[in-house]
């Protein structure tokens, strides 16, 4: 589901900025070129847009140096190995008491 999220993101800010791309036009013949630039990039200004997608992109990069930061942390106490042998104990003792269940209910309904 995280992962279904994260894509969705990427894909819509992906979108937001193919659409705001301009591609300077061809000059027509006879006439001379005008430089393709917009009023706000003129004044050095960035637009709304590109203001939101970048204090998205920041908070993502953030987001991801804080976790990367949390998961060295935490793979320097060895939590893996405790959480593989409390899944195995765990595991074993519940297949042990549903095969305990399993029996007694088929006694019950089929009993001789």
């Amino acid at each position: 589901m995280n992962k279904l999220l994260v894509i969705t993101v990427l894909v819509t800010l992906l979108g937001l900025n193919a659409q705001s791309l301009r591609l300077p036009r061809q000059a027509e013949e006879g006439t001379p070129e005008e430089p393709v630039a917009d009023v706000a990039e003129a004044d050095g200004e960035q637009g709304t847009l590109e203001k939101l997608t970048g204090a998205v992109k920041s908070y993502y990069k953030t987001s991801i140096s804080t976790a990367t930061s949390w998961l060295d942390s935490i793979k320097g106490l060895k939590l893996e190995e405790k959480a593989k042998n409390v899944f195995i104990d765990t595991s074993m003792a519940v297949s042990t008491y549903s095969g305990i269940l399993q029996d007694q209910v088929y006694h019950i309904l089929y009993q001789q």
